[in-house]
């Protein structure tokens, strides 16, 4: 007891103020995702609690996101917000069978570029899905596809209220002005009161002017713990669950893991998983939405001195006083206010530096990204993710099937005349007696043709092959077969052939599967460096290249 005093004593400050921002955040999310502004506090109340209780890191607070508000608002157009609790129980069980199974390892086949073009596609999502509240549009036709909707809205923008939109481009201004002015002071939690001001008054008639509130739209907005939820199950809701589940685990894996670069500290991964499956669940149960960490609100939770996951855990109960008291008074809140929100949500999601930093030295990432970006918008999020990461694949694929090497030319005289290395082979013009080939990586069934490509079609000249196996980790039964065939093309020309540098989980597999291995081993040319394989063959290194060819 005396240490949980300690900690509540060091953590409150922190909580306190992430339950303030959580607030107006958790309301424009959940309204993005298609929910009601109670289900975003009900959510950010129960999953952020039981994330915090079960969870396996000190920092992360969890609650509704802009990065699974694309996905879930594009299943509330087809099934209904009604459907939204089933969804949470659904995905919260997905995430603890990838606990169980430690499936958050294969995390790995998602690169970084898939998951930055998932989050601009979202971002984009957000953004323009405020198109109708930021222009004053209500009661336009809905469509299955997002980007139908946004069609209808520009159909109809001869029709915008200018008294909304200058309200909406007023709060926006403000919102990147404190950015940047005062960057510790959260835009959401300062404008919020001026924007409850602001709708009250019009609400009132005190000032001239129309606005949708958030009661105007939802209705009466009050307090709850929980709402009772409707379980109707639909197979169909498998898929986007399953879609959930992996974007949540992303999304809270990565918030982790930057918490712990600004703290110096390590989470723990499993108990992390465990915790966001159960938040989930728990916020399916008492009528919430699905949820995940929440990068902003962690880094703002770090930043205000937090020290312990007690922080999140007095932030989801601060939030439910906090609510009980005000939430009521949001119904005046303005919708152009909350589009204003969500737009500057949105933009701060896209990670431009990443961009940049794949267009510089990855254009093949930079692509994917943009690709992933656009199916996201203009077709599904669901399809976004599993097509960026199969085209990832299929690229990563193809540049390991090309067969990385390094190549070094020697002559009896002087010794390495050329170095050459990478994945391509161009004719070599220079005359030398000895050609030393080392293998990168792994030689198997994906990239074992390459390298015999290479020794038939080039590589003849030379009156001596050293193959060097030094940088390869992995070999297969292919690749076994694939080196007795190098072999075999090399002595057929006439050349002399040994092996040099093989590691010995390479060699234990060489000495059961490769006949060629065996007879080079045999007649002494397997060598343990190369250095010993160039003296055989009358090369003497010069001693600055020596630990180099070891």
């Amino acid at each position: 007891m005396p240490d949980l005093i300690k900690k509540i004593s060091a953590n409150w400050k922190s909580g306190l103020t992430v339950s303030l921002v959580s607030m107006p955040l958790s309301i424009s999310l959940a309204v993005a995702s298609g929910s009601t502004p109670t289900n975003g506090i009900i959510t950010a109340i129960w999953a952020g609690l039981i994330a915090a209780i079960f969870g396996g890191s000190n920092f992360n607070v969890t609650g509704p996101t802009g990065a699974l508000s694309g996905l879930i608002a594009a299943h509330v157009v087809i099934h209904g917000a009604g459907s939204l609790p089933i969804l949470a129980l659904i995905a919260g069980g997905f995430v603890l069978v990838a606990y169980a199974f430690k499936l958050q390892r294969y995390l790995i086949f998602i690169p970084s570029s898939v998951v930055n073009g998932f989050t601009l596609g979202v971002a984009l999502i957000i953004g323009f899905n405020q198109l109708n509240a930021a222009l004053g549009l209500y009661g336009l036709p809905k469509h299955e596809k997002f980007f139908e909707n946004i069609i209808e809205s520009f159909r109809h923008i001869s029709d915008t209220s200018l008294s909304t939109f200058g309200i909406f481009t007023l709060f926006l201004i403000a919102l990147f002005v404190l950015r940047k002015t005062l960057p510790r002071l959260p835009g959401a939690l300062a404008l919020s009161p001026v924007g409850i001001l602001l709708g009250y008054l019009a609400t009132t008639g005190t000032i001239p002017l129309k606005l949708a509130t958030l009661g105007s739209v939802f209705g009466t907005i009050e307090f709850r713990f929980f709402e009772i939820p409707n379980f109707e199950f639909s197979p169909v809701f498998i898929t986007t669950a399953a879609a959930i589940a992996l974007v949540a685990i992303l999304e809270t894996m990565l918030s982790a893991k930057i918490a712990d670069g600004m703290t110096g500290t390590k989470h723990d991964e499993k108990k992390e998983m465990l915790g966001l499956g159960l938040a989930n669940i728990a916020s399916g149960l008492a009528g919430g939405i699905p949820a995940t960490a929440a990068l902003a609100r962690t880094a703002l939770n770090v930043k205000t001195g937090a020290n312990d996951k007690v922080s999140a855990a007095i932030s989801s109960v601060s939030l439910a006083l906090i609510s009980f008291f005000l939430l009521r008074y949001f119904s005046y809140i303005p919708m152009a206010v909350i589009a204003a929100i969500l737009v500057f949500v949105a933009v701060q999601m896209i990670e431009r530096e990443h961009f940049a930093r794949f267009y510089r030295y990855q254009r093949s990432g930079f692509w994917i990204s943009i690709l992933v970006a656009a199916v996201t918008f203009y077709e599904d999020p669901i399809i976004g993710i599993i097509f960026g990461t199969a085209l990832a694949l299929l690229l990563f694929v193809e540049r390991l099937s090309r067969g990385h090497f390094d190549i070094k030319l020697n002559t009896f005289e002087d010794g390495i005349v050329r170095s050459i290395s990478g994945d391509k082979l161009e004719e070599i013009e220079e005359n030398a007696d000895v050609l030393l080939y080392s293998i990168k990586g792994k030689l198997a069934y994906i990239n074992s043709r390459a390298h015999i490509d290479r020794f038939e079609q080039n590589l003849s000249k030379y009156k001596i092959v050293i193959l060097r196996l030094r940088s390869v980790y992995f070999i297969d039964l292919d690749g076994a077969e694939a080196l007795d065939e190098i072999i075999e093309i090399i002595e057929k020309r006439g050349q002399k052939v040994c092996l040099t540098s093989i590691n010995q989980n390479v060699a234990d597999l060489l000495e059961q599967a490769s006949i060629n291995y065996k007879k080079l081993r045999g007649h002494g040319l397997v060598f343990t460096k190369a250095t010993e394989a160039l003296r055989h063959f009358g090369v003497t290194p010069k001693p600055a290249l020596k630990e180099r060819l070891g």
